[in-house]
């Protein structure tokens, strides 16, 4: 608390799929161990180092222990603003890591292997909460950003935009979001499901079920402490401190060539790319040696207003780089791994 350091970032390597076999593409990732990567291809040798890298091979479970999400969920617990956001190409297994498998609903359940970050650290959240005996107060929130709208996923009806506001006190906050109570595993994988499902998707030549939007799921969690002496006429328990989980799965960038996307759809894909360059732009800023730094440029968009607190205030981030091993995506792949690489010298003071 109090001291100094740095995001931590994590690269996940995703396998190539069957028509990237087919295709012929080569594999132009190689994992060194030790938290690194080499890319090898024509006029392209470099090796990139991250806090942990996760090969092909990795499972889900190995991606939520070794990235140190387990230890995020704990300092949540204890009072501390946490997020963890997903980045990278489209088609390069964001949504895959944070959720599992995209076929899932609540009839249909992913198989317990294939459960991602965000059902495993629920789980964990709610084991933690009964082992610590603590009385905790649960709530989540889930939110789109959508051609530069915020729209809310879990109230009823059609989405609509919502406000941004700025206060002094609360940072940039979304007014009038559906904040909903809960108690079980049961009720925050429900509300997880549904909201995804009322998430803007569509289909290009990269990948058949492209998120359009920034999603942010945040997880509220209030702890009380039990007073020995408690004044006259008011209760044993009062209000010690609140944590927040928050995960950021964010629309993947993409070359409207290489999609073949057109009308809407480019509509889209240019603001989805407006949103992530203003997040690059500002993570370029704040890895800047302190003392070289100036204005970041949060409010440049919505997405950026929204991780303001997440990227360079108080906060613990952990940052999930997601790619290819494709030949074919290689500039995209490159372009993630120097966006990730910047990430790594942002220093925060939780």
């Amino acid at each position: 608390e109090g001291r100094e350091t740095h995001l931590r970032v994590v690269l996940r390597v995703r396998p190539l799929t069957c028509t990237e076999t087919r295709r012929g593409d080569r594999q132009v990732v190689h994992s060194l161990g030790d938290g690194a990567v080499h890319v090898s291809a024509a006029r392209h040798d470099a090796t990139f180092g991250f806090s942990a890298v996760f090969d092909a091979g990795a499972s889900q479970e190995a991606v939520f222990e070794g990235s140190g999400m387990r230890q995020l969920v704990e300092l949540a617990i204890d009072g501390f603003s946490c997020t963890v956001f997903a980045f990278g190409q489209t088609g390069s297994g964001k949504t895959y890591t944070l959720m599992g498998p995209l076929a899932q609903n609540e009839t249909q359940p992913a198989s317990p292997a294939l459960l991602g970050l965000m059902q495993r650290s629920f789980t964990c959240l709610l084991e933690q909460s009964r082992s610590r005996g603590s009385d905790l107060a649960l709530s989540a929130s889930y939110l789109e950003i959508y051609n530069e709208q915020v729209r809310d996923l879990l109230s009823p009806g059609p989405p609509c935009a919502l406000p941004l506001r700025w206060s002094k006190t609360r940072g940039f906050y979304v007014e009038n979001q559906l904040s909903v109570e809960f108690e079980s595993l049961e009720t925050i994988v429900s509300l997880l499901l549904q909201g995804s499902q009322r998430r803007r998707t569509s289909a290009h030549a990269l990948n058949r079920h492209s998120s359009r939007s920034h999603a942010l799921l945040t997880i509220r969690i209030g702890s009380r402490a039990v007073s020995a002496h408690p004044a006259p006429g008011e209760g044993c328990a009062c209000p010690s401190r609140q944590g927040t989980l928050c995960f950021v799965d964010l629309a993947g960038s993409e070359r409207v060539k290489e999609t073949g996307s057109s009308g809407e759809l480019s509509v889209e894909a240019n603001s989805i790319n407006r949103s992530l360059l203003a997040l690059g732009h500002c993570i370029s800023l704040l890895a800047k040696p302190r003392g070289k730094k100036t204005h970041i440029p949060y409010r440049d968009s919505k997405l950026t207003r929204l991780l303001a607190r997440s990227l360079g205030g108080s906060g613990i981030t952990l940052m999930v780089a997601c790619i290819s091993p494709s030949s074919r995506c290689l500039s995209e792949t490159l372009s993630t791994l120097h966006y990730a690489s910047r990430a790594r010298r942002v220093t925060i003071r939780p």
